[in-house]
């Protein structure tokens, strides 16, 4: 299976990019991983509404040219559906069942996803009611991709 990541903005903290590297390095056992990064717009203090959404835009723009035909779209929002970990995994194991083997996974910038990426989307997850940074969101999502494989797989992984 190829798992793709779309994600607003760069890393640019040594540390996020460790942890995005080592679980890079841990996937590889499982799936084929490419990380996609789109540029982010710079969002100034009390933006106005309109200005939000010409960024909303922009942003979602760049998303939605990286998002190949032939995959199966899962965006990361607030108000998607909530899976524990086996569910999760179960999810990733259950689309490869069913002939979807690329999925694209999206994670938005500080203010989300455009509409347009929204409905693109083929399934909305959401893994908690809070706000993360997207950079922090991004090694969430490879953990619990991670996990998941473990899970399916019947290998051992911390509770």
């Amino acid at each position: 299976m190829k798992i793709t990541l779309i994600t607003v903005g760069k890393i640019k903290e040594s540390y996020f990019r460790d942890a995005i590297r080592e679980y890079t390095k841990r996937l590889g056992r499982y799936c084929t991983l490419e990380i996609c990064e789109v540029q982010d717009e710079k969002t100034p203090e009390g933006a106005s509404q309109a200005l939000t959404d010409a960024i909303l835009d922009r942003e979602g723009e760049r998303i939605v040219k990286k998002i190949p035909e032939n995959g199966y779209v899962i965006t990361l929002e607030i108000k998607g559906k909530k899976l524990d970990s086996a569910a999760f995994g179960n999810m990733i194991e259950k689309l490869g069942v069913q002939g979807k083997s690329h999925l694209i996974f999206i994670i938005g910038g500080s203010l989300g996803l455009h509409k347009k990426v929204r409905d693109r989307a083929d399934l909305a997850v959401s893994f908690s009611d809070m706000t993360f940074p997207h950079q922090l969101m991004r090694i969430i999502l490879l953990e619990q991709i991670y996990r998941g494989y473990r899970i399916v797989k019947g290998e051992p992984y911390h509770k």
